[in-house]
This record gives structure tokens, sequence and C-alpha cells, in this order.
């Protein structure tokens, strides 16, 4: 069973900054992809950003320039650094991950439960 648990949630002021961090565990050879999504109240869930193997990153044009995903393979953790938070950035930020799970399986999908995130004064 592979997990992803998120932390790093909350409520910040416009201009603010926080971090969300998501650890996968469980059963994982590799972990291909880590990102992020985020999902608004009566809004589709969006992808905000994501991280490949390799460090290439993607980033949804409303974050550039004030977000930033990093991973730690090793750990098979990632983070994402949220800077000049604005209120349209709240949502419930959901990690994701793509993942082989033995060497024999196929690449597949997991989510965490999400986190809120609010940005309000």
């Amino acid at each position: 069973q592979v997990q992803l648990v998120e932390s790093g949630g909350g409520l910040v002021q416009p201009g603010g900054s926080l971090r969300l961090s998501c650890a996968a565990s469980g059963s994982i050879f590799s972990i291909n992809v880590m990102g992020w999504h985020r999902q608004a109240p009566g809004e589709q869930r969006e992808l905000v950003a994501t991280i490949t193997i390799n460090g290439a990153t993607n980033y949804v044009d409303s974050v550039k320039g004030r977000f930033t995903i990093s991973r730690d393979s090793a750990k098979n953790t990632v983070s994402l650094q949220m800077n000049s938070l604005k209120p349209e950035d709240t949502a419930v930020y959901y990690c994701y991950a793509l993942i082989q799970r033995t060497w024999q399986t196929y690449l597949e999908d997991y989510w965490g439960r999400g986190t809120q995130v609010t940005v309000s004064s």
C-alpha cells in the first residue's frame, strides 16, 4: 500500500508565504513524477506544479515566479514553497505522485487527502 501525506496548509494573509510538504510511504520502487494540484470551491481540480525524477519542473502560469516545487528523491518527499500568496490561491492542495511499486508493475497515480490553504485578510 502506498500513502501520500500532506502537511503545511493553513490561513495566511495576502502577500504571505506557506510551505507545503508531502511524504510518500509504503511499497515504492520508484517515483517518476511528484507534484501538486489544487481545487477551489466550485472549480475543477487544476495542476499547480510538477517535478520529474530528473528535476524538470512545470508550473501553471498563474503561479510562475511565486511558487517553487522541490523534491528529495532519497526521502520520497516533495515540497511547494508558496510566496506572494493571493486570495485566488485559496484551495485544497493535493499531493500527487506517479509511482512504480515494483520493478514488474506499471506506473500508477496516487493522491494525498489534501490540505487547505486559505489566503485572506
